[in-house]
């Protein structure tokens, strides 16, 4: 992967099929850039599944563009998925990279957390509620004095302010 640049294949879903098993190989082979890595024998219905998620994320990716997100000294940029707070980046997991870019879209919507698990994790994924929560607290912590743009919506769920 490392041949075709870095540049050229960060956007498309890479899943890594190998008869290799060992810890090394794997851990090689996602941090090469694969986003997921699955040994064989496997069952042809996970590999399906695992497609289809990688597929939904790569679409869902495709149609939020480029276009940087400022708010103070707050900049998300949607297409690094890269966020700075006071110009020093700011290491979130997936997951919360996509709830705060969910919520940072627009500014005073609330969004339930039903919603933001559809849209970080798909449609009929089932997590509880608590989930949510447990991730926007680790949001807010990272992100210091920006994470009080992050407001609950007591009975509802989430809303970001300005």
């Amino acid at each position: 992967m490392s041949q075709l640049g870095e540049e050229n294949i960060s956007a498309i879903p890479v899943i890594i099929v190998s008869v290799r098993n060992n810890e090394e190989d794997i851990v090689s082979g996602l941090e090469a850039g694969a986003d997921d890595y699955i040994t064989k024998p496997f069952n042809p219905r996970v590999l399906a599944a695992r497609v289809r998620a990688l597929l939904r994320r790569y679409r869902r990716g495709l149609s939020e563009g480029e276009e940087v997100l400022t708010f103070n000294d707050l900049v998300i940029h949607p297409g690094r998925r890269e966020v700075l707070y006071k110009k020093v980046p700011v290491k979130l997991t997936y997951s919360e990279f996509c709830i705060l870019h969910l919520l940072a879209r627009r500014p005073g919507w609330a969004f339930t957390r039903y919603r933001i698990v559809d849209a970080v994790r798909g449609e009929n994924h089932v997590v509880t509620e608590r989930a949510v929560d447990v991730q926007i607290v680790g949001l807010r912590k990272k992100l210091g004095d920006a994470g009080t743009c992050i407001k609950t919506v007591r009975g509802v769920g989430y809303t970001f302010k300005e």
